[in-house]
């Protein structure tokens, strides 16, 4: 190993309290909602512009 990759594994890096790890928790779920919402958004908004005709066209 490198000198620089030693030196990296003896310091602990940051450690998060209690506190920190569940406000970064409710964070990452605020964002995954926030996606989720985009994205139904997103199909909802194709959906309505495609029209209702979209599902008896023949395949």
């Amino acid at each position: 190993m490198s000198a620089v990759s030693e030196s990296n594994d003896q310091r602990p890096g940051i450690v998060l309290t209690e506190e920190q790890r569940r406000r970064r928790r409710a964070r990452s779920i605020a964002i995954a909602l926030s996606l989720a919402a985009l994205v139904v958004l997103v199909y909802l908004v194709t959906i309505v512009k495609l029209g209702p005709g979209v599902l008896n066209r023949p395949m």
